[in-house]
C-alpha cells in the first residue's frame, strides 16, 4: 500500500526534488507551495506525513503543525528550515512535529527520518494480542519502538520504573506480541512471598518435604513452561533465593524443594523493580551475576510525570474500563476536568491514575464528569500548588458562585504574597490590583505577612 506525503515549501527545487527522490521510494507525493494551499490539501485528504517548511509566503509553518496534531495526532509532521534554532527546534516538536531537519538537509538520511517515522505505532498506542499498552507522548516512542524487536528476541529483559507506571502490563505486552503468545504468562511478585515459601511457590516441592506439603506441587516455573515468567519487584529476592534462581536460569533446570529429580523448564524470563539494581549490586545487596543474567535487554518505563501527553488518552480508556466494570453508563469527562487531571503530579503514576477514575465513576451519578466530580483530594492538592480548576460547565447540583471566586481570589493572594515575602504593595502589584484593594480582601480572607 502506497504512504501518501505532502511536501510543503514554497521553494519549486525543493518540492520537485522530494516529490523525485520519494516517489521511486514508491511513495505517492503531493505538493503545497503555501500555508493556505497545505491547509486545503489537508483537510481534503488523508496524509501519512507531511514534509513542511516553518517560514512561508503567507504565514509559519509551525502553526500549520500545530493547528493539524491537534485535530489529527495521527498525522506526522517533519519540518525542515534554513534557520534552525536549538529553541525553534523544540518549539517544533513541543507543537507535534516528530522530528526537525535543518537546510540543507541529506537526501538519503531524510529518507531514513521519514521510514522511521512511519514505522512508529499510527496510534501513538502499541496494541499487542488483548492488551493496550498507551503510550502517545514523546517519552513513550524508545519504548514502543523497543517493543517488536524485544517480543522477537528470547533474552531475558529486565524493566525499570516507579511503582505504578505499569511494568507487569510491559511485560504482557512482550509476552502477547511474541511467538509464546499461546503459552501461559505466569506472574510472580517477589516482594509478597516470604523467604520461607518463595523456593516452595517458584520451584514446586513434593509431598511431605515440609509441614503442610500434603500434595505434591508444580511451582510457578513450570507452570510457565512454553510461555513467559514475569518476576516483578526482583529486586526484593534474598540473597539465598537469588543464587538459586540463577542456578535455575542458567541451566534451565529446577529442582522442587525436597525432590530428588530435575525438570527441565523452558521459560521466557522478564524481570522487573522500582530499585536502582546497579546500586543494589555495588551495596552489595544483589548479585552481580545475577544482574548481569537478568539484564540482557534493559526497558525503563517513564514516570506519568513524564509523559502528561498520554494523560487525556489514559483517562477516557479508563472512564470506559470503569463504567464496564462498575455496570454502569457510558460517561464522558469534559476537557476542563482532563486539564485538571493533566496539573496534577501523580506520585502513584498510571496505578493511581486508575484508581481516581474509577472512583470518580463510581461516585458521578450524571453523565458528564466535570472539575466538580473528581475527589476533593485532587482537587485539594491542585488549590495547594496553584493550579486551579477552570469551570466552563455548571455542575449539576450547581455553584455558590461567590464562594468558588472567594476560592480564587484567597489561594492567588496568599501566593502572592508568598512570593513578595509579606509584602502587600508588592503582592497587589503582581495580581493587577489597587494597594486598597488588596489590603481589603487580605483582611477579609485574614491574611498576615506570615501567610
Amino acid at each position: 500500500m502506497s504512504r501518501h506525503l505532502l511536501v510543503v515549501d514554497d521553494e519549486r527545487n525543493i518540492r520537485e526534488l522530494l516529490r523525485i527522490v520519494f516517489e521511486v521510494e514508491g511513495y505517492t507525493v503531493t505538493e503545497a507551495s503555501s500555508c493556505a494551499e497545505a491547509t486545503r490539501r489537508l483537510e481534503q485528504g488523508n496524509f501519512d506525513l507531511v514534509i513542511c517548511d516553518i517560514f512561508l509566503p503567507d504565514g509559519n509553518g509551525l502553526d500549520l503543525v500545530r493547528s493539524f496534531h491537534a485535530r489529527d495526532p495521527d498525522t506526522h509532521f517533519v519540518v525542515i528550515t534554513a534557520h534552525s534554532t536549538p529553541a525553534r527546534a523544540l518549539t517544533a516538536l513541543r507543537d507535534g512535529a516528530v522530528e526537525y531537519v535543518s537546510k540543507p538537509f541529506d537526501v538519503e538520511e531524510l529518507k531514513i527520518i521519514v521510514e522511521k517515522q512511519l514505522k512508529r505505532p499510527a496510534e501513538g498506542s502499541l496494541i499487542a494480542g488483548s492488551f493496550d499498552f498507551i503510550g502517545r507522548s514523546r517519552a513513550m516512542w524508545p519504548l514502543l519502538e523497543q517493543i517488536p524487536q524485544v517480543a522477537r528476541s528470547e533474552a531475558t529483559v529486565l524493566v525499570t520504573g516507579d511503582s505504578g507506571t505499569g511494568k507487569e502490563l510491559l511485560a504482557r505486552a512482550i509476552h502477547a506480541a511474541s511467538a509464546r503468545s499461546g503459552q501461559p504468562f505466569v506472574p510472580v511478585n517477589c516482594g509478597a512471598l516470604p523467604e520461607g515459601l518463595f523456593e516452595s511457590e517458584l520451584f514446586g516441592h513434593v509431598r511431605g518435604s515440609f509441614t503442610g506439603a500434603v500434595s505434591d506441587k508444580q511451582g510457578m516455573m513450570r507452570e510457565a513452561h512454553g510461555g513467559t515468567l514475569f518476576l516483578d519487584e526482583v529486586g526484593e529476592l534474598t540473597p539465598g533465593i537469588q543464587v538459586k534462581l540463577l542456578r535455575a536460569l542458567q541451566e534451565k533446570k529446577i529442582r522442587p524443594v525436597g525432590g530428588n529429580r530435575e525438570f527441565d523448564v523452558d521459560v521466557r524470563v522478564i524481570t522487573a523493580t522500582n530499585k536502582d539494581l546497579k546500586k543494589e549490586v555495588e551495596d552489595g545487596k544483589f548479585r552481580e551475576d545475577l544482574y548481569f543474567r537478568i539484564n540482557v535487554i534493559h526497558l525503563h518505563v517513564p514516570p506519568l510525570r513524564d509523559r502528561v501527553e498520554d494523560i487525556p488518552e489514559l483517562v477516557r480508556h479508563f472512564v470506559e474500563k470503569a463504567c464496564v466494570r462498575l455496570g454502569v453508563e457510558p460517561k464522558q469527562i469534559h476537557r476542563d476536568a482532563i486539564a485538571v487531571l493533566e496539573n496534577h503530579s501523580w506520585p502513584g503514576n498510571v496505578r493511581e491514575l486508575e484508581n481516581v477514575i474509577e472512583r470518580t465513576v463510581a461516585t458521578e451519578s450524571s453523565q458528564l464528569i466535570t472539575v466538580s466530580s473528581l475527589p476533593p483530594s485532587i482537587l485539594d492538592s491542585e488549590l495547594e500548588a496553584g493550579v486551579l480548576p477552570g469551570l466552563s460547565v455548571l455542575p449539576e447540583a450547581g455553584l455558590d458562585i461567590e464562594a468558588h471566586v472567594d476560592t480564587i481570589r484567597r489561594d492567588l493572594m496568599r501566593q502572592a504574597l508568598q512570593r513578595a515575602g509579606g509584602v502587600q504593595k508588592e503582592a497587589a502589584r503582581m495580581l493587577r490590583m489597587t494597594y486598597r484593594a488588596f489590603r481589603y480582601h487580605a483582611e477579609k480572607y485574614n491574611l498576615t505577612a506570615e501567610d
